[in-house]
């Protein structure tokens, strides 16, 4: 997906823990770091009893791993183009003890021949590169390049893999930086209605810096645009909403009242 490539050797690496210490973490010491969004990406993941829910970018694992922890009757399938990642998922989902429900593999979303287009899913999750490369400054570290900083899967090729993957009137929940709302909003118009728009917010008083949405394939339902999700205190605690989500490991509804 992209001309950078990962060094084969395996990356220094720390162990950490999310979910206030209901999920362990094994990711790279430097590049790749998990922050808060895939950690929100899967607080919104409406899946029921007994659905497959695929985490396309999967990365080292979190989002997957923390929607199988707050869901326990869901099975995660995860995917992402770098190998070393995948390795450290499938690591920790043995180390969190839900291999038996979440399965980690290397694949190119560009491949129409990935596995999980041909087993489709009732829930799909993305938290793709944020970066255009046109507009990014390359990071050094390969990895974090690849996480960061799209290839050749741009934006509406994301939505397309998540339409791809999903059953009819299945649910496709995005992670993304706000400024990019148009271009996810575009992709999502062709295949996705329903659609809620979540904005999160560093403060109250501060504008949105992430969005979350979420759209169902095949269906024209009306959108909504939902209340924020303010992070932070003005003191820089997080507030109860987010304690609730981060350190609990709460469900956050993108059902619009």
């Amino acid at each position: 997906m992209a001309t950078v490539q990962a060094d084969a050797a395996p990356p220094e690496s720390t162990s950490d823990t999310v979910l206030g210490g209901r999920v362990v973490l094994r990711q790279p010491l430097a590049g790749y770091r998990v922050a808060i969004d895939p950690i929100l990406l899967a607080a919104a993941c409406a899946a029921e009893a007994g659905e497959t829910v695929v985490d396309l970018g999967c990365g080292i694992g979190t989002a997957a791993l923390c929607v199988a922890r707050r869901l326990s009757s869901v099975r995660c399938v995860g995917v992402d183009l770098q190998a070393p990642l995948i390795a450290f998922a499938v690591e920790n989902a043995t180390a969190n003890h839900l291999a038996d429900r979440v399965r980690f593999f290397s694949g190119d979303i560009l491949d129409p021949a990935l596995p999980v287009y041909a087993a489709r899913a009732e829930q799909v999750i993305v938290n793709p590169p944020y970066l255009p490369r046109d507009r990014a400054t390359i990071p050094a570290n390969p990895i974090k390049a690849l996480a960061n900083v799209e290839g050749a899967a741009d934006l509406p090729a994301w939505v397309a893999a998540a339409a791809r993957a999903l059953k009819p009137g299945g649910c496709a929940t995005f992670v993304h930086r706000a400024d990019r709302l148009p271009e996810l909003l575009s992709a999502f118009a062709g295949p996705f209605g329903t659609i809620s728009v979540l904005p999160i917010h560093p403060k109250a008083d501060q504008a949105a810096r992430r969005v979350i949405v979420a759209g169902r394939l095949g269906q024209r339902g009306p959108a909504s645009l939902l209340p924020g999700l303010v992070l932070h205190e003005p003191d820089g605690a997080f507030t109860a909403a987010a304690q609730h989500i981060l350190r609990d490991g709460g469900a956050l509804s993108l059902a619009a009242s």
